[in-house]
């Protein structure tokens, strides 16, 4: 039992362990040591993800900033739901390029210099104001460890550096609200089972009169924006920069918020 007990804990283990790699590496097939795919993976069983499942689902649905409980959430019970969107990148052929290249959004690939002298209202000035403004970094995202095959590791790898996009097109904040809206709007648009349960669990936490606000007014525009929308992970947000942000919503039939959420003070 102790030899079953320690085999099960093992990747829990090498996952607090290791260190999180350069974000400017693109994720590709090749031989990285005795059943690894990737440079961070680490090979689990069907028992071992179930379980790592649960408890990264307990520790999300108990502190939804434990952004590392989230990515292992997302691993472990995306596989089928990350085949489909990869299906879809590779029938569009902004997603099809975007499988190919495999570009990362990190500090080291961004030119901070260049989006800041982008024109008010451009999609790379927009971004990097909700980057200032939120006090947030893309660096603090997860890499992917626990997906068994390297190009959906990739997929969802990639769902997550764009997160900070998506809080940019629907005019979105960082705080619990504001988080719990854009989750609505990606369950819809990716069927990841981590965003379905953060979407249905993440209310719990609210105020009686911010829930009212959500319920009321601001699940149904995400819902409607998220269903209308062209599928997300088939951008090539790096390319648009410079493309306006009102220009950018239009194109993708997503709407101006029923509401003004306010964000960090």
């Amino acid at each position: 039992m102790r030899t079953l007990l320690r085999g099960v804990l093992r990747p829990l283990r090498a996952f607090r362990s290791r260190p999180w790699p350069a974000a400017d590496v693109p994720l590709r097939a090749t031989s990285h040591g005795t059943g690894l795919l990737y440079p961070e993976h680490i090979p689990t069983s069907p028992l071992q993800k179930a379980l790592l499942a649960a408890g990264s689902a307990g520790m999300a649905l108990y502190d939804p900033y434990r952004h590392d409980m989230v990515a292992v959430l997302g691993e472990t019970t995306g596989c089928r739901t990350l085949k489909v969107l990869r299906d879809q990148m590779r029938r569009d052929p902004e997603g099809a390029q975007i499988l190919q290249e495999r570009p990362r959004i990190s500090l080291s690939t961004l030119d901070l210099g260049k989006l800041r002298s982008l024109p008010e209202g451009s999609l790379g000035r927009e971004y990097l104001r909700f980057l200032d403004v939120n006090r947030v970094s893309p660096d603090t995202r997860a890499p992917t460890r626990f997906v068994d095959s390297e190009e959906l590791a990739y997929v969802i790898q990639r769902y997550r550096e764009v997160h900070d996009m998506l809080h940019t097109l629907l005019g979105m904040p960082t705080n619990i609200l504001g988080e719990i809206v854009v989750k609505w709007f990606e369950a819809v648009q990716t069927g990841l089972p981590m965003c379905i349960l953060s979407a249905l669990f993440g209310p719990i936490q609210l105020s009686a009169q911010n829930l009212q606000v959500l319920v009321s007014k601001l699940i149904p525009w995400a819902v409607q924006n998220a269903r209308r929308a062209p599928c997300v992970l088939n951008l090539y947000y790096e390319r648009r920069w410079e493309q306006p942000l009102k220009a950018l919503r239009q194109e993708l039939s997503i709407t101006e918020p029923p509401m003004h959420v306010q964000g960090p003070a």
